[in-house]
């Protein structure tokens, strides 16, 4: 793979190359680190990559490694920018052949979305976005037992994602991650909901195989000074006239990383959170709530699929982010031999999930400024 971004002082670009490292089948051979020429050149150093193959843009990178021979020019890119440059990488790496995988959201608004999608469509190519969560081994457990009615018909689903660490202003103090996230030039329309709120919005149509097609949004500010959402409330409603709740939120003070999903059928319910991935809560009418454990016990094959180390061994995760570079790696794989890539290998989110995701961002902005509230969500 080609990476976009993930110099020095990133914080996502690391985690996207332990990812892509952990399973043995991808490679790092080249990448475009930086928009700063010197510190693309550093990054590249610090890696170890050929001083030839550390590029000063992305625009370098992809028409230079698109005249090497095939099996020596990157098969894919990685783009691990902030969401403002998303869009120009992937839309020029699709135009020149190459595969994809984007960190999320998809990109700066929904105008770009649907550009990447009909280019996707165009090409052929794959496209993965790292919705990473969607790889954890219980999630897609419950995924499973959804979709094979073990709960029964969908009637509630309460999602959340609490984080505490922009209870102040720390994009003041030039913290890099916040600076950018909190600033509309280059997060977007929206700060909490469209940093943390998609990965909860995709995590509920991941899991239930529903689509939300109604909304009513709150978005907040509650740190003076502060351009963007730190925190949001959603009333939701699905296509199998299931409601909802969503909150995500970045000024929840001592909260880490505390995702969260409750859903609940006409039979029971589960229960899974981030925070003790390898279990999921099962509840019922007629009996005792059980604890499901990863690898404990017969599950389903994508259960299984997701896990590396015996059960009792925590994966977490990196492990989680991995499998999407593991499902999109095999993908890949078999697309470039000719052949069709295994079912269970596609298990990753795709530019039409970014799209939900983009729509979601636009929607729930609308729907907190408007008087009307409730927006339909189309698609």
């Amino acid at each position: 793979m080609g990476m976009v971004g993930g110099g020095r002082g990133a914080f996502i670009g690391s985690v996207h190359r332990m990812a892509a490292a952990l399973d043995g089948e991808i490679n790092l051979v080249c990448g475009a680190f930086s928009s700063n020429p010197k510190k693309s050149k550093l990054s590249g150093k610090d890696l170890l990559i050929p001083a030839n193959r550390v590029y000063n843009s992305y625009q370098e990178m992809i028409l230079a490694e698109k005249q090497l021979p095939e099996g020596e020019r990157m098969d894919f890119v990685s783009i691990v920018t902030p969401n403002h440059v998303h869009f120009g990488p992937a839309k020029m790496a699709l135009e020149n052949g190459f595969h994809v995988v984007c960190d999320k959201p998809l990109c700066f608004n929904m105008k770009e979305a649907k550009v990447l999608q009909k280019l996707v469509k165009k090409t052929g190519l794959l496209f993965a976005l790292t919705h990473n969560y969607t790889g954890y081994p219980m999630v897609k457990q419950a995924k499973m037992m959804i979709k094979n009615k073990a709960i029964g018909k969908i009637r509630k689903v309460v999602v959340e994602y609490p984080q505490g660490w922009l209870s102040t202003r720390l994009e003041s103090s030039n913290q890099k991650q916040a600076a950018w996230r909190t600033d509309p030039k280059k997060s977007g329309i929206a700060g909490a909901m469209g940093d943390i709120g998609t990965h909860a919005e995709n995590l509920a149509e991941y899991i239930t195989g529903l689509k939300i097609k109604r909304l009513c949004a709150d978005l907040n500010t509650f740190v003076k000074g502060r351009k963007l959402d730190d925190d949001g409330n959603v009333l939701l409603q699905f296509d199998n006239g299931a409601k909802g709740i969503l909150f995500a939120t970045q000024i929840a003070a001592g909260e880490e990383n505390n995702l969260r999903i409750r859903i609940y059928g006409e039979k029971g319910g589960l229960d899974w959170s981030q925070q003790t991935p390898n279990s999921l809560i099962v509840r019922h009418l007629d009996k005792p709530m059980e604890i499901m454990r990863a690898g404990v016990g017969k599950q389903y094959a994508e259960t299984q699929n997701a896990m590396r180390i015996p059960a009792g061994h925590p994966e977490g995760y990196l492990e989680a982010f991995a499998n999407i570079y593991k499902n999109f790696a095999r993908s890949l794989t078999a697309h470039l031999q000719g052949k069709k890539p295994k079912a269970v290998d596609l298990d990753f989110p795709t530019v039409a999930d970014g799209v939900r995701g983009m729509q979601f961002i636009e929607k729930v902005v609308a729907s907190s400024k408007s008087n009307s509230k409730w927006m339909t969500v189309d698609g």
